[in-house]
């Protein structure tokens, strides 16, 4: 049995893994917003003097005037969070991610070629601002919902609080056809609780409640112009679950500080499991060894695509592939007191169009007519009921079984569907995830923030 490593090392591991080069990302949010803040200022008034006047009688000098002094307005977030990242930061300024240099032989490297790279990235800058703003949305938001999110909640009301928020920090509700392709949602918002560990996200008419002894997965993506940000949490609200969250934690920053230009992928996951595997969690007064989610991964994002093919394992595998200068990677673990392995069970809320789907003719126009709603409103970004049920999608389950619009296309599987991933009944699942973005000089541990 692995031995147990105690809660208080939670503080010193998340301090190790970051490394002392991380600047805070929230204070750095802060000079920002300072720094671009609108400043009121009143032009200079000169003194009026009275006019010397000879002999008796001569009037006195005036005093000159005071100026008024209105100094700088500091624009802050509001609760809920509701000014766009644009007024926030209207030079596109966007706060960094953790900057960490490449460990030994990734130091210097200084061929022909990635030069080339690094002047193209340097060049690109769209780039890097776009992905920044998705991650200081994200920081935002996520953090406003870790203080917020209390049991006795629903959780249809936790999924739309976040996702709504999301959606009017970056200025597009996706309600206009096409909007939420330009800004939003990278995917639906996962909210699991205890053993379901990965893809469930409430459904319209959803009645569950968050309870004070739930362990709840929350999964978030944002979005702008394509470029995702992908990152996890998991909340608790009773401290015999805290070994399990500090095992999940400490896998997933190792899986940072191992990730590099030419790291191979199956070595990565062998470093994940040894860490996380060293942890074991008392819950009712049984001692559980934490083990790795074999089948559930880390993954590359590519624009507008949430998984890009190549996956990051959470144990040891004979993966050889390697991580390249400009990858974006999502570096998640999950952590379970069951059997370390998930299956598919539940209902099914989250839904993606398939990349590679076969050519079919449609005999239901109103399966057409869905379809080419899906396209326009999603595009390859993974979507849910919820989603549908916003824009006025309405009558897509009619028929479910035989003939409704949504399982026609799944049938034909133009439309995949992703059912929730679930480990042992009874069993507890824990998630920590983080973008990083692998530039050719450093890595960026895009969306850290000084919560994890």
């Amino acid at each position: 049995m692995a031995a147990k490593a105690p809660v208080e090392e939670l503080k010193k591991l998340s301090v190790d893994a970051s490394s002392d080069q991380q600047k805070g990302t929230d204070e750095a949010t802060k000079e920002h917003v300072a720094e671009n803040s609108e400043e009121d200022s009143d032009a200079d008034e000169p003194a009026a003097e009275a006019s010397a006047a000879t002999g008796e009688g001569a009037a006195k000098k005036k005093k000159p005037r005071k100026k008024k002094s209105k100094g700088k307005k500091k624009k802050t977030q509001t609760d809920p969070p509701s000014i766009l990242m644009s007024q926030l930061f209207p030079n596109n300024t966007y706060p960094k991610g953790e900057e960490v240099e490449y460990k030994n032989d990734n130091l210097n490297r200084t061929t022909n070629e990635e030069k080339r790279y690094l002047d193209n990235m340097n060049m690109n800058a769209d780039f890097l601002s776009d992905y920044r703003q998705a991650a200081e949305t994200h920081r935002q938001v996520r953090q406003w919902a870790q203080k917020n999110i209390k049991p006795g909640q629903t959780l249809t009301e936790i999924a739309n609080g976040i996702e709504d928020s999301v959606r009017r920090l970056v200025g597009h509700d996706g309600l206009e056809e096409g909007d939420a392709m330009v800004a939003g949602m990278g995917f639906p918002t996962g909210l699991n609780l205890d053993e379901v560990a990965a893809h469930y996200s409430p459904n319209k008419g959803c009645k569950k409640v968050l309870q004070q002894n739930n362990v709840m997965k929350v999964d978030i993506g944002v979005h702008v112009n394509g470029k995702i940000v992908d990152s996890a949490f998991t909340m608790s609200f009773d401290p015999m679950y805290d070994n399990l969250l500090a095992a999940v934690k400490d896998a997933t920053n190792t899986g940072i500080r191992e990730a590099g230009i030419d790291v191979r992928l199956g070595e990565i996951g062998g470093l994940i499991q040894e860490t996380m595997e060293s942890y074991e969690c008392e819950i009712n007064g049984t001692t559980y060894p934490i083990k790795s989610i074999r089948n559930l991964c880390g993954h590359n994002i590519l624009p507008y695509t949430i998984h890009g093919g190549k996956s990051v394992p959470s144990i040891k595998s004979n993966n050889t592939t390697k991580m390249e200068e400009g990858d974006v990677f999502a570096i998640e673990t999950f952590g379970s007191t069951g059997d370390g392995r998930c299956v598919v069970d539940g209902e099914v809320s989250h839904y993606a169009l398939n990349a590679n789907a076969p050519k079919v003719d449609l005999r239901l126009s109103s399966a057409k007519s869905l379809l080419g709603t899906i396209k326009k409103n999603f595009g390859t970004l993974p979507w849910c009921r919820r989603y549908l049920d916003r824009i006025g999608q309405d009558k897509y389950l009619l028929g479910l079984l035989i003939d409704g619009q949504l399982n026609n296309l799944v049938n034909y599987d133009i439309v995949k569907e992703y059912p929730p991933l679930v480990d042992r009944k009874g069993s507890y699942t824990a998630q920590f995830e983080h973008t990083i973005l692998l530039r050719p000089d450093m890595k960026e541990v895009i969306s850290r923030g000084d919560d994890y």
